[in-house]
């Protein structure tokens, strides 16, 4: 059973109980990303989170990971576009162990200068790392191509002019705004009970605001092209459609949707780009839901002698799809497919926490299990023959890296 309350100070908490496990999983999740930055400071959540782990009032950086280390803890960071995480796997005989280290870096890190001097460096070398790495730098060129200026746009990672723009007061300022009580909720999951909720309310009391709210803008889907060229073998081939928001009721259909169309080695893009054709080792859809929106996108990396047949191929399986529909096969399949992959992750305790807390964090609300499946099984061939139209046929974003 999922539990969730709220503190006096607007924080909220979400606990699952999981009493056949020993391990137990802590996250700190905020509600601010790339989404949450303008062009100048672009990068800054990303740059944030690194900073967090690198000294705080009462302990250096390596101090912090020799403190996880000495109870066998797994603890890590991500950004995405519309939040941040922060988070610790450990034994059950550690939870307040983990919940007093997170909560020293959420709230007292100091971020020395010489530090973030040093970070800067080596997020210079992350921009790097990714932008010599077509198959992933093509995907922050497609959400460019179809969200244009807007920020949900621009990459997680920032530039190498706004990283080397951010300072001590600009982190301070950056946590000041975003990093308030009603903007935050900590999640776990994992062998406790549900008095933790209560136990744990001394860690986040130091939240000296709780009611500040940063407006967001919903983004236009634009159906722009990008194009670049590196030197690389293959040719890497983005498409993206305008798709779902996180909360839209149709999310199940377009899930089941994605698993036929390219989600899988079963789907029709593997099948036909792969495994028929073999003009691609690499070919797979995925779809991205914002709290306001969403997009599919389509990835495929080949030879520059096969990009016109993998074009041609790609319409072809589209518009197979959009003439005659799915089968009834695929589409139990699919739900087959979802459903245990839903079953398989509640088998981790980090997997349901994260779960819980992106939930709160952008529904406020919970699905049991059985209703997530009942979700899944009313979905009918007709609603999704339906649902592909309204996507497919209309104009889509490009991106493409191209060999020098």
């Amino acid at each position: 059973m999922i539990h969730t309350h709220t503190y006096k100070n607007g924080l909220r908490v979400v606990l699952e109980p999981v009493s056949t496990v020993r391990s137990v999983a802590v996250g700190i999740w905020v509600l601010t990303g790339s989404r949450n930055e303008h062009t100048a400071n672009n990068g800054i959540s990303h740059f944030l989170e690194h900073m967090f782990f690198k000294g705080t009032k009462k302990r250096t950086a390596s101090q912090i990971a020799e403190a996880f280390d000495a109870i066998g803890g797994r603890v890590n960071a991500f950004t995405s576009k519309e939040y941040t995480c922060f988070y610790a796997h450990v034994l059950d005989t550690h939870v307040h162990t983990a919940l007093e280290l997170l909560t020293d870096i959420f709230f007292d890190s100091v971020f020395p200068e010489d530090e973030i001097a040093r970070e800067k460096k080596v997020v210079m070398e992350e921009i790097k790392m990714y932008g010599d790495t077509p198959d992933d730098h093509v995907h922050d060129m497609l959400a460019e191509a179809a969200f244009d200026k807007h920020s949900l746009g621009r990459p997680i990672l920032g530039t190498e002019e706004t990283l080397n723009s951010f300072t001590k007061d600009s982190l301070e300022e950056h946590i000041h705004n975003h990093y308030t009580a009603n903007n935050v909720v900590v999640s776990v999951a994992g062998h406790v009970t549900e008095d933790l909720i209560h136990e744990m309310e001394g860690y986040f009391d130091r939240f000296t605001q709780s009611n500040q709210v940063q407006p967001i803008e919903k983004p236009i889907f634009t159906a722009n092209t990008l194009e670049e060229r590196k030197d690389t073998k293959q040719v890497h081939v983005c498409l993206g459609y305008e798709g779902l928001a996180f909360d839209h009721e149709q999310i199940p259909a377009l899930l089941l949707m994605n698993k036929i169309f390219g989600g899988g080695m079963s789907s029709r893009l593997f099948q036909e780009i792969r495994e028929k054709r073999g003009l691609a080792y690499n070919v797979f859809s995925y779809h991205i839901a914002y709290k306001d929106s969403g997009f599919l996108g389509v990835y495929a990396g080949t030879t520059k002698e096969q990009l016109a047949m993998l074009k041609k191929t790609m319409d072809a399986t589209i518009d197979q799809l959009l003439d005659f529909g799915i089968t009834r096969e695929e589409l139990q399949n699919s739900k087959t497919q979802l459903e245990s992959n839903m079953m398989i992750r509640l088998e981790s305790t980090s997997s349901r926490m994260s779960r819980n807390g992106r939930n709160e964090l952008l529904l406020q609300k919970h699905q049991t299990m059985d209703e997530a499946a009942k979700n899944i099984e009313i979905v009918t061939e007709e609603e999704i023959n339906q649902l592909m139209k309204t996507i497919f046929e209309t104009e889509n974003a490009k991106a493409m890296i191209r060999p020098l």
